[in-house]
């Protein structure tokens, strides 16, 4: 269980102070209304991971909408071709040869509401000083956690780098 202390420090001064690195995050040609920000904060034991992002595709029902891929790519670009328009990305970071869902890169879904996804948490898998220059992925699928070596989350449709 959290501490108070913990819990204010997160609640009442993180979000408050500039981010140790962040990612502007855009969609591709096929998705040109996805936007957001992901922000990384350097803290004791490891990094905060704070995302928010609009324009997400989704369809109207009652079960809760679309779930989204979200990893940390090798690559050091959002560019690639007409069939990948984020094929420069490469594949997961990976520094340690771990299977998935163990990537450094992996990194929990993002669970889409009527086209917007706000997420945050803890990870220790990484510090900003590994990521800085790396790119920031949303999938078209949810990660299975199981499918080698990327989960099967499928298109890339939305694309940031790290700085």
């Amino acid at each position: 269980m959290l501490s108070t202390q913990r819990t204010n420090y997160f609640a009442n001064c993180l979000m408050q102070r500039r981010p140790s690195a962040q990612a502007a995050v855009r969609g591709g040609s096929t998705y040109p209304d996805i936007i957001g920000n992901v922000y990384f904060y350097a803290v004791s034991g490891g990094v905060f991971v704070a995302a928010e992002v609009i324009g997400l595709p989704y369809q109207r029902d009652d079960c809760g909408g679309r779930i989204f891929g979200f990893h940390i790519h090798e690559g050091e670009s959002c560019t690639g071709n007409g069939e990948n328009p984020f094929s420069d990305t490469g594949g997961h970071y990976n520094p340690r040869n771990c299977p998935h869902p163990g990537h450094a890169g992996d990194l929990p879904p993002l669970f889409g509401n009527n086209g917007y996804a706000w997420a945050a948490f803890f990870t220790n898998r990484f510090g900003i000083r590994e990521i800085t220059g790396k790119t920031i992925v949303i999938h078209n699928n949810p990660d299975d956690f199981k499918t080698q070596p990327s989960g099967g989350s499928g298109e890339r449709i939305a694309c940031g780098v790290i700085r």
